[in-house]
């Protein structure tokens, strides 16, 4: 059984599969750009090809001739129920039956829930610069710049402690996280500028940075 599978298996692909060959590579920087064949068959390869004798391109057109695709892909699907058949005994009627048969009539569209190509494969998404829950500290913020201001070393632990004692209960405790997020890049864009710091005529016309504005939650 698995002989007469494989032999119409043969007989298909050879004859009446056509597939891409690689023509060259060209690597321009980072990206590798890929040329290809047009689609063949490995029968029409080797009837094109300068090499094979004329004799044998003739017993190949002689056999090809001779071939049905149809009637090829009949005895594969043959083949694949009766090799599923003998692998789980013998299949009168049920679900098990009715499991098989809905199987095999899958079977042509199979190869479109393949794995894509590396090539195929879709892009990487951008990262998300939207806010999806607003600031819990947008009101107090301008507040807490002031105490940075006065106490730059400040931790965000001190400056939640301190927002409860002005608001009670108005900052839950796992909001910290957030704070010492907003903390941690104001102070990034205070180092940037006392390394960098500002071009000549920009003190008056610089947009101000207000941190935190685009942040993630």
């Amino acid at each position: 059984m698995l002989a007469d599978y494989h032999q119409a298996v043969r007989l298909f692909v050879n004859y009446f599969q056509p597939s891409r060959k690689l023509r060259a590579k060209t690597r321009v920087g980072a990206k590798v750009k890929k040329t290809y064949h047009k689609p063949a068959t490995p029968c029409d390869r080797l009837l094109g090809h300068a090499a094979v004798a004329e004799a044998v391109k003739e017993r190949l057109r002689s056999e090809q001739s001779r071939l049905d695709p149809l009637e090829l892909l009949h005895r594969i699907r043959d083949s694949q129920a009766a090799l599923a058949a003998l692998s789980s005994g013998e299949l009168g009627s049920g679900q098990e039956r009715e499991s098989l048969e809905q199987f095999l009539a899958a079977l042509p569209e199979l190869w479109r829930q393949g794995a894509a190509r590396p090539t195929h494969r879709e892009s990487v998404p951008p990262p998300r610069t939207w806010r999806r829950r607003t600031d819990p500290f947008e009101k107090v913020w301008p507040e807490i710049l002031l105490w940075l201001q006065e106490e730059p070393d400040a931790t965000a632990k001190s400056l939640w402690e301190r927002l409860d004692k002005q608001y009670p209960g108005a900052f839950p405790e796992g909001q910290l996280r957030t704070l010492q997020r907003r903390v941690r890049d104001w102070r990034r864009v205070m180092a940037r500028n006392l390394v960098h710091g500002f071009q000549p005529g920009e003190g008056t016309t610089a947009t101000p940075i207000v941190v935190g504005a685009n942040a993630k939650i």
